[in-house]
């Protein structure tokens, strides 16, 4: 599995706007336009649904093949000096190939956790190559949000550790915040952009304050409702 960026260094990076492309180039721009589908794979397989997630995925599948076959010999400017590149859009698309037999099985959630891995692939590739689109942030927020709901229970159980769940939610906040100021002039225009980045928000805001209130109930039930306000902003806008 490919590295896992901490989403503290990918945000401080977006925040101190280090030098680098914000799309714009060829590759970019046709990765972006891919990744549509894939986040529409991602959705799919998260549902139960195996006919519409055997067709999200052979959708998502057969953008980033024209991708490939239109970059993987030719890597434009910033790509064309990671001597990595191709073999990274390989890799991606034997993601997919794991992924189209895993749904075709009846492995939906084994499919979909599959499916994640490209969002690491792709990070990474921009990541290398001093890349940054809006996406970065929405996987930083992904990232924390997962350590939230994996570790957040076990703390919850633990009077002593409500502290650093605390502590993890007022990360996931601040990252939540970072989503406003890094979407493009376009998504902040968007009603609809709007609406689900409030959803989100709102989500962390009801989980501080279920924790700064001392409810564990409620801190509970806040944990249970992380997840799908963010799945919506990603199937859009991520």
């Amino acid at each position: 599995m490919n590295t896992r960026w901490s989403p503290f260094t990918l945000a401080v990076c977006l925040a101190a706007g280090m030098a680098s492309a914000h799309a714009g180039d060829a590759f970019t721009d046709a990765m972006q336009q891919a990744y549509a589908p894939y986040r529409a794979a991602l959705f799919r397989t998260n549902s139960g649904d195996q006919a519409a997630s055997a067709q999200a995925v052979a959708q998502a599948r057969q953008a980033w093949t024209a991708v490939r076959e239109r970059f993987a010999a030719s890597a434009p400017a910033p790509y064309d000096r990671d001597a990595s590149f191709a073999k990274t859009l390989a890799d991606v698309d034997a993601v997919y190939v794991r992924a189209v037999a895993q749904v075709g099985g009846g492995g939906l959630p084994e499919a979909h956790d599959t499916l994640e891995v490209i969002r690491d692939l792709l990070a990474d590739l921009r990541h290398r190559n001093n890349v940054v689109v809006f996406s970065d942030a929405m996987n930083a927020y992904h990232a924390q949000m997962e350590h939230v709901l994996q570790a957040g229970p076990g703390w919850l159980a633990r009077p002593a550790d409500l502290p650093q769940l605390t502590a993890a939610a007022g990360a996931l906040a601040y990252l939540a915040d970072e989503l406003a100021g890094d979407a493009p002039a376009t998504l902040r225009d968007d009603a609809a952009f709007v609406a689900g980045l409030q959803a989100v928000r709102g989500s962390v805001q009801a989980l501080l304050s279920a924790l700064t209130a001392g409810d564990a109930t409620a801190a509970r039930a806040a944990l249970g409702q992380l997840k799908k306000p963010y799945s919506q902003l990603f199937l859009k806008f991520g």
